[in-house]
């Protein structure tokens, strides 16, 4: 036994991969606790839309939660621009105080009704801390409207027994708050699936980045660095299409929703998954295997800052402004808006494709300033 231990911690690639090891425990525990720190002081940062078209307690109303909410209210002149807003994650809910609502609360046997939106193409999170925020707006509400008609009721004198007691039963609950869902999302399963894929196209993209260098090395000088170049660009299209295809298919085929159908969700898988090959790869091209721990690091730090279980508005102003220059904030943003339902995937789309030929191009100077042994005579006759 002490033979065969000595016997493999004497090779290379056992002290690389218990190296490995400790650096991923060391990497994600460095960049998932500093990126989710002080995530529930950052609330102040979501934003409501308050779409109030009551000129009587509806403004009183919408004057106080604007005031005392601790979120970002912006007023919105129209329900229309509101949801607009909120299916662009502009704002994470709207607040509808519709044009009846004071006559609802004035009327006996009726009750006002506050109408909450909600975009569930969004991080769970969302849902969650909106849901929360919908229940207590709409009891405080509640109870200043109870308060006012309990008021009225006193003023009035010589009111029947029979009258008082409707009146009082009436005033036990004056204002409701439905929420509807926008781009509802179906399960748990579903709502996990962009981080699913973000996880797998990287991981797997940094796998292959890995053993396409170490083919590369044991190729030697036989080949020239620009045939090996544009044989990298040949493989990581092809391997992305075929990928990108398995990877669709076996979502939808168990259960995965899809808003904009099979062909859409394909050729953007295709694309992140491109991008996320060029953009691992970098880092192996410059630094060889020690390019993977850049490489641990970014997926650290894409699966933070990505937005995929957390929202980037939460994260602090480091995390949230490195979230721009990296891959995954774009694959999340695109795989919500094509799965649950959004806006145009172009947005998302030009920033992968930026971020691809960013890498490209310094593929291409670290390839040109890369020098390789020239082959031996019987190599180049070969070639």
């Amino acid at each position: 036994m002490l033979h065969a231990l000595k016997a493999f911690w004497q090779k290379t690639p056992t002290k690389i991969g218990v190296a490995t090891a400790v650096m991923f425990q060391l990497i994600f525990c460095v960049v998932w606790m500093t990126g989710y720190r002080g995530v529930t002081d950052h609330t102040s940062q979501l934003r409501i839309a308050i779409v109030n078209e009551d000129a009587g307690f509806g403004k009183q109303v919408a004057a106080q939660l604007a005031a005392n909410l601790p979120f970002e209210t912006v007023a919105v002149p129209t329900e229309e621009e509101a949801q607009a807003r909120l299916n662009e994650r502009d704002v994470q809910m709207v607040l509808h105080i519709p044009a009846e609502f004071s006559k609802q609360l004035q009327t006996p046997g009726q009750k006002g009704e506050l109408r909450y939106l909600v975009n569930e193409s969004n991080p769970a999170l969302i849902k969650s801390i909106m849901s929360g925020v919908a229940a207590n707006v709409t009891a405080t509400v509640n109870k200043q409207a109870v308060a006012a008609g309990a008021q009225a009721v006193l003023t009035q004198m010589n009111v029947p027994a029979t009258q008082a007691q409707t009146t009082a039963e009436g005033l036990s609950e004056k204002v409701t708050g439905p929420i509807v869902s926008m781009n509802p999302v179906s399960g748990m399963n579903n709502q996990m699936v962009p981080m699913m894929l973000v996880l797998a196209s990287y991981v797997g993209s940094m796998i292959m980045g890995m053993n396409v260098q170490m083919s590369a090395q044991l190729i030697g000088g036989s080949v020239g660095r620009w045939r090996k170049f544009a044989a990298r660009v040949v493989l990581n299209a092809a391997a992305a299409i075929i990928t990108s295809l398995v990877g669709t298919s076996f979502v939808l085929l168990l259960g995965g929703q899809s808003a904009h159908g099979f062909f859409s969700l394909w050729a953007f898988e295709a694309l992140c998954l491109v991008t996320f090959m060029f953009f691992s790869q970098l880092f192996v091209m410059l630094l060889g295997n020690a390019g993977m721990l850049i490489n641990i690091v970014m997926l650290s730090a894409q699966l933070v800052s990505s937005g995929a279980l957390v929202p980037r508005e939460l994260l602090s102003g480091f995390y949230y402004e490195l979230s721009r220059y990296l891959p995954a904030t774009y694959a999340v943003e695109g795989n919500m808006n094509l799965l649950f339902g959004g806006p145009s995937v172009g947005g998302a789309a030009s920033g992968l494709a930026l971020i691809m030929a960013a890498s490209i191009a310094l593929g291409l100077i670290v390839t040109a300033l890369r020098r390789e042994k020239a082959p031996a005579a019987g190599a180049k006759l070969a070639n």
